[in-house]
């Protein structure tokens, strides 16, 4: 049973969705590939929740 909670762990999750969208941190590493991956992820957390809303607003209009 512990194996499947493990595998069902949302908090690490939460977080990562928290820090992508702080400030970096000063004494951070940064080059362009990083910021390119950052950008990247943050396009695509703000498009699958424009999503899930989309989905769920038609979910209760029928």
């Amino acid at each position: 049973m512990s194996r499947l909670k493990e595998q069902f762990k949302i908090g690490e999750i939460f977080t990562y969705f928290i820090r992508v969208f702080q400030k970096p941190k000063p004494g951070a590493p940064t080059n362009f590939n990083i910021r390119t991956m950052h950008t990247i992820n943050k396009i695509s957390i703000v498009m699958f929740l424009f999503c899930i809303l989309v989905m769920l607003y038609r979910a209760f209009l029928r």
